[in-house]
């Protein structure tokens, strides 16, 4: 038994997987379900108008949202005890990466609970206006996209040597860290268009995505059903 494997068991390899599906799961539903649902494009006295009448739903995808962080930590440390002995300082600079990237995406949650601070009716919110109100609701919303892209740069880059060290490692199909990777450099164009070029990135999303879904699926449910070869990997 090599001592990864010794380290390792399948068992956690599995239930890191199961939080992968997780994450994947309830990053769909805030996103798509909430904020999507929720969000009027280009109307911010729309979207506080929505907002404060479904503010327990918009809170759920606040919740969502960071248990989808928590669940980050065990597949974070999965990684590093999967790859340690592949290449030390590439494992390392991922699992930094990756780290640095769950910070900056739980710190700005904050901007989405400040939609729901601003639309309460409080008295101290009386010196401004309810257009005031709302532009300032809808400014935190845009400000939260841009928060996601920036730490999306570094889960980007994290993709990328990880995909790198799956290919090298074998405890994966090699097809997984090609796709792995692939989805680390949609991520990049991803979030340096908006951060860049806004118009490209509109152009470009969500169809960008779709390589990121394929392979962060197919890498979690392998992870579920099959485990790591523990056998072909680097010992």
């Amino acid at each position: 038994m090599s001592s990864v494997s010794a380290v390792v068991s399948q068992s956690y390899v599995r239930f890191a997987g199961c939080c992968y599906l997780l994450i994947i799961g309830l990053g769909l539903f805030s996103e798509t379900q909430v904020r999507g649902s929720l969000v009027v494009a280009g109307d911010a006295i729309a979207t506080a108008a929505q907002i404060g009448a479904a503010d327990t739903f918009w809170r759920s995808g606040i919740v969502a949202d960071l248990c989808m962080h928590l669940l980050d930590i065990p597949i974070i440390v999965l990684f590093y005890l999967l790859f340690k002995q592949v290449n030390v300082a590439l494992n390392l600079t991922a699992t930094a990466f990756n780290l640095i990237q769950t910070a900056v995406l739980v710190a700005n949650k904050l901007c989405l609970v400040l939609p729901l601070l601003l639309l309460s009716g409080a008295a101290y919110l009386s010196a401004f206006s309810p257009e005031q109100l709302s532009a300032l609701s809808y400014t935190a919303i845009q400000l939260h996209n841009y928060g996601f892209a920036i730490g999306l740069l570094f889960f980007a880059l994290a993709c990328v040597i990880r995909g790198y060290l799956i290919i090298k490692s074998a405890y994966f199909p090699r097809l997984l860290g090609a796709l792995l990777a692939l989805a680390g450099v949609c991520y990049l164009v991803n979030s340096l268009a908006l951060l860049l070029a806004p118009g490209i990135a509109a152009l470009l999303f969500p169809a960008i995505m779709l390589p990121v879904l394929i392979a962060e699926l197919s890498l979690s449910l392998w992870m579920i059903v099959k485990g790591a070869n523990m056998e072909q990997g680097r010992k």
